[in-house]
Order: C-alpha cells, then sequence, then structure tokens
C-alpha cells in the first residue's frame, strides 16, 4: 500500500512536480487518512504538498476523502451556516465566535468546528468555553437559533491527526485548506470560507464551484472566518457553480483599533463579546455588513441589532 509511485510526482520541487488527477488524491488522502502509509511516507506527503501547492483537482480529491469520512449532520430542513474556526487570533479578539452569535439572535443555526487548542493563540474552543458554550463530545445538530461547537475530532478524527503533523513537521499540509472547505451537514449549508493569501482564494474558490458549493469567500481576521474590524473585505458568494462580488473591499491602509485587553486571553476576549452584544461596546461596522450579507443568502430578515450602522474601529 506504499504511496511511493504518487509522492515520485508530487516530490520532484516546485517547477517538476506533477499535478494529481482527482480519483488519485482522493486515492492518496484515503490512505492518509485510513493510516495506511507509514510515518516517513507521511511526512513526505505533507513536506511535497506544502512545497509543490494544491491544484482545483487535487483538492476536489482530497475533500472526496475527507467528506467519506466525515461525520455528518441530519437534515434539518432549513439552511445551516457553517464556520470553520481554526487559525485562532494573536493580535486582534477573536471575533468568530461573534459572528456565530449574531447569526444565531437572528434565529439562524450555526456551526462552528476547529482544533480544541491552537499552538501561541486564542482558539473559538476557549472562548466558546468561556462564554459558558461546551465544545460537543459527539455530533450535535443545532436548531434555529442556537450555536453547536464541535471539536475537529469529533468531526473526523483522521483530519485532526493530519493536523497535529504541524507540531511534528512546522509546515502546513492540505488538512489546513480541507477544513475551510468541508461540509459537515448532510441539508443545506452556506460555508464561510477565509483565506490569507490570494493564491488560496483562486484555489478555494475554484474548488468551491467544482464542487456546488453554496459558500461566502472573504479574506478574513487572522485566517479566520470572519471580516477584520479595521477595514471592509471583499466578499463574494459562491452558488450554483458561479462567484459573484456582493461587497466590494476597502482600499489604503486599515484604521487603528481602540483600546483592547491589555492581555489577550479567552476570558478577557469573552467580556468584549458580550459587551458587544449587550450593547456596551460597539459593532465593527465591516462585522456587521458580514453578518447582512449572511442573512441575505439566508433570506432571514437581521434584527435591528445586527443592521443599524456601528462605528468600526478606529472611528
Amino acid at each position: 500500500m506504499s504511496i511511493a509511485a504518487y509522492l515520485k510526482e508530487i516530490g520532484r520541487g516546485q517547477k517538476g512536480a506533477r499535478a494529481l488527477s482527482r480519483d488519485q488524491a482522493n486515492d492518496l488522502l484515503s490512505r492518509v487518512l485510513d493510516g495506511r502509509v507509514s510515518d516517513v511516507e507521511l511526512g513526505a506527503f505533507a513536506i511535497a504538498m506544502r512545497i509543490k501547492g494544491e491544484t482545483r483537482d487535487e483538492m476536489l480529491g482530497f475533500l472526496d476523502a475527507v467528506q467519506a469520512r466525515l461525520a455528518r449532520l441530519p437534515d434539518l430542513g432549513v439552511t445551516t451556516v457553517v464556520l470553520p474556526s481554526h487559525n485562532g487570533a494573536r493580535r486582534l479578539p477573536l471575533a468568530t465566535p461573534l459572528l456565530a452569535l449574531l447569526l444565531a439572535r437572528a434565529g439562524v443555526p450555526v456551526v462552528v468546528h476547529g482544533s480544541q487548542t491552537v499552538d501561541g493563540r486564542v482558539c473559538s474552543a476557549q472562548v466558546f468555553e468561556a462564554l459558558g458554550i461546551t465544545p460537543a463530545r459527539a455530533m450535535q445538530a443545532p436548531g434555529p437559533g442556537q450555536c453547536v461547537y464541535i471539536p475537529t475530532h469529533v468531526l473526523c478524527p483522521a483530519l485532526q491527526r493530519l493536523l497535529d503533523l504541524r507540531r511534528a513537521l512546522g509546515v502546513r499540509n492540505p488538512a489546513h485548506s480541507l477544513v475551510k472547505l468541508i461540509n459537515p451537514c448532510a441539508g443545506r449549508a452556506l460555508l464561510v470560507v477565509s483565506y490569507t493569501h490570494p493564491d488560496y482564494a483562486t484555489v478555494y474558490a475554484d474548488t468551491l464551484m467544482a464542487a456546488g458549493a453554496h459558500a461566502m469567500l472573504l479574506r478574513g481576521s487572522e485566517g479566520e472566518p470572519v471580516a477584520d474590524p479595521r477595514r471592509v473585505p471583499q466578499i463574494d458568494i459562491i452558488e450554483h457553480g458561479t462567484r459573484r462580488v456582493v461587497q466590494v473591499g476597502e482600499e489604503g491602509p486599515v484604521v487603528a483599533v481602540p483600546p483592547l485587553p491589555l492581555k489577550l486571553t479567552p476570558e478577557a476576549n469573552a467580556d468584549l463579546i458580550r459587551a458587544i452584544l449587550d450593547g456596551q461596546r460597539p459593532l465593527p461596522h465591516p462585522l456587521s455588513l458580514q453578518v447582512e450579507h449572511i442573512l441575505q443568502q439566508l433570506h432571514v430578515r437581521a434584527p435591528a441589532a445586527a443592521t443599524h450602522p456601528q462605528p468600526r474601529y478606529g472611528s
């Protein structure tokens, strides 16, 4: 069951490597996820793909392999918003839990998924726990107006093991892209997908369009699926195999942020979220716009608190 033949194709460096077909990529990652490769082959696979980068067909094949092994939520009869939260926050407060709770307040079922810890960063699991929302220990479907946090190891243990490989190798691998594209819902879902580098915007969009996904794509804050509070990003909607811009991004430098907690901790992050939800602190304008665009996709009328114009950070 060696993957040497695949490594020979993808491991020739950035210029010499050859792309795999969708079926080949599916077979390769299926062997990786099922533990049918040696540790040496696993490391070689991760390094080779980090150097080469993923093509659309490779991403589709990898996604096929993950989706076949993914635990699924039942069809709720309504559209569930899926927020992949795997990067965490290092410089700015983590706003993904805030986005999830704003959507739930509007009556939307929301699933957030991510790793339990992110080295050196505040992650959504920690912030949700500080807010009194315990990560699910098994697959748990949210009802209308509910938010559920599902750890990656509950969705797909093999995918979490591949994510954890970063600690040993020090570099990302395809799993770090795949977690942003997976859909754990058997029914309708709107995936909110973020990217950090423009190259990933293209491959993510091409993959989502080819997969027939319904998704929002934006350059997120520190890799999280939420608008940077300092500047309105471009927001694209992918639907029926097409991509369209629904929000033009702002140009120029980012604005300053108001006074924030001296130390970024899950507890301080949770306190800030409570203050915004209670109206004691302003909801950043870019995030307010993102909420509006999501609710428009779901044909849900936004509550007044979500649509009322708010000062942006720095104003």
